[in-house]
């Protein structure tokens, strides 16, 4: 690209306007969508006035939006599955069987635990707040327990999905943008996430002393009993959500896997659940919404569909085309590449990754270019050091992924607010697995030195989604 004569100066500029139209966004509380088209344009813009074709321009933004078109497909599969599973019953009953749980327990602790379960099975870490998380903080008011620390404690869990769920979209997009299968990234993130976890049930065991669940909490109750009358509750509609679980690990591709889900879904909500095959149609695409006794359980049983999907579609896509246009007319260069070039060591190549990764999700306000923009330009180099891909998407993960719902301005943080009604600043501290994560995976780094640490390999050309 050297015929564009990028200068300089063009970088900080257009950092500085990508980061001001998506905080008009927010602001104005309207779609990031528009965020990333007005960014989009600028960039367009400015390549077009340093000497690029529009015929390329247009190539370029076709390869981009194209080359992650099975993750379109993916997030609007799991629209539908999430919408289907609270139909079939499998959602209610993870609820009906996690305040069974928590019983006599560290509520704090319980919290955290069956949040964090619900998470990997949901594969949406927002999915899991605004179901299973507000009914904990329902529950919790009942007993006195603050409200921002029980929401970090349910933050913690939720985003357990982000980090490792195979239904989970941006973990998916980490796995398309690294070119990993997800039973390889499996392997490799275990060996920080399983230390996190131990870490954090420690602090909110601790914190937690004080909050334990009576044995016969009418809250809890009161929750079962709506959710009994409402749908056939059986342990074995367990069954659904770990086989989909089971075969990711086992290398199944995810589309297929999930696709799967969605129709075992649709048969138990049929044929167990007694809801009208055109009902269930419907629930997929246009949403679901529960029926109980209880309106306040109804509240929570709630799923968009495909149709809720669409935008986040759109605004993947918009991420996905404008750090294509940026890494492929090498605006972005300025920025990182002196941090490449320095890097001299396996410590240094994965410190900065999570540094990139971490910045980019914070300046612009969403985890997608922080996931995808290291994700394609540290691949060069980890390949160059002889760094496995899946170190690069559990680094991602540890870093940029996880920290984003503690970052008053970014999107989850907000949508977080709007579900909950209170704030990063009040929760933030609380939420222990986002701090966590970042420090693990950095002393992960230092224990192994970049040996037995990244010792799983995979096929960079295989492609885990289709």
């Amino acid at each position: 690209m050297e015929h564009l004569r990028i200068k300089p100066k063009d970088t900080p500029i257009l950092l500085m306007m990508i980061v001001s139209f998506i905080l008009i966004c927010i602001l104005l509380n309207i779609s990031l969508l528009f965020g990333f088209l007005g960014s989009i344009s600028l960039t367009s813009y400015i390549l077009i006035k340093r000497g690029m074709g529009v015929k390329k321009l247009k190539e370029l933004i076709c390869e981009g939006i194209l080359e992650c078109k099975t993750i379109y497909l993916l997030i609007l599969l799991i629209g539908a599955t999430v919408s289907v599973w609270l139909s079939s019953g499998v959602v209610p009953t993870m609820i009906f069987y996690g305040l069974e749980y928590m019983r006599g327990m560290n509520f704090l602790l319980a919290a955290f635990l069956i949040t964090s379960l619900m998470a990997v099975f949901m594969g949406t870490a927002i999915g899991t707040i605004s179901t299973i998380g507000l009914a904990l903080l329902g529950i919790g008011r009942g007993f006195g327990i603050p409200a921002h620390i029980l929401l970090g404690a349910v933050i913690s869990g939720a985003f357990i999905a982000d980090k490792i769920s195979p239904i989970s979209g941006l973990l998916n997009l980490t796995l398309e943008a690294t070119k990993l299968k997800y039973q390889d990234a499996f392997k490799a993130m275990i060996i920080t996430l399983i230390p996190t976890m131990l870490v954090t049930s420690l602090v909110y065991y601790y914190i937690g002393r004080n909050y334990i669940v009576s044995l016969n909490s009418p809250s809890i109750g009161e929750y079962q009993e709506a959710i009994l009358g409402g749908f056939y509750i059986s342990p074995w509609l367990f069954l659904l959500p770990v086989g989909i679980l089971s075969l990711s690990i086992l290398g199944f591709k995810t589309i297929k896997t999930i696709s799967l889900g969605l129709v075992g879904g649709i048969v138990v909500s049929v044929f167990l659940q007694k809801v009208a095959f055109a009902s269930v149609l419907h629930a997929m695409f246009w949403g679901f919404k529960g029926t109980t006794e209880s309106q306040q359980l109804n509240d929570i049983l709630v799923s968009g569909g495909v149709v809720s999907m669409i935008e986040v579609v759109l605004i993947v896509a918009g991420a996905v085309c404008l750090s294509s246009l940026l890494e492929s007319s090498g605006l972005i260069k300025p920025m990182i590449s002196k941090t490449i070039a320095s890097i001299k060591t396996e410590g240094q190549l994965i410190f900065k990754t999570g540094l990139i990764s971490s910045i980019l999700t914070i300046v612009t306000c969403d985890q997608s270019v922080g996931i995808i923009l290291p994700g394609r330009l540290f691949k060069e180099k980890y390949e160059e050091f002889g760094v496995e891909a899946t170190t690069l998407a559990r680094t991602i993960s540890d870093t940029g992924t996880i920290i984003a719902p503690i970052i008053p301005w970014n999107v989850n943080a907000l949508i977080i607010g709007m579900i909950s009604g209170i704030s990063a600043v009040a929760y933030g501290p609380y939420a222990i697995l986002c701090y966590i994560a970042p420090v693990i995976s950095l002393i992960s780094l230092y224990l192994f030195k970049g040996k037995k640490y990244h010792r799983f390999r995979s096929n960079p050309n295989v492609h885990n989604l289709e």
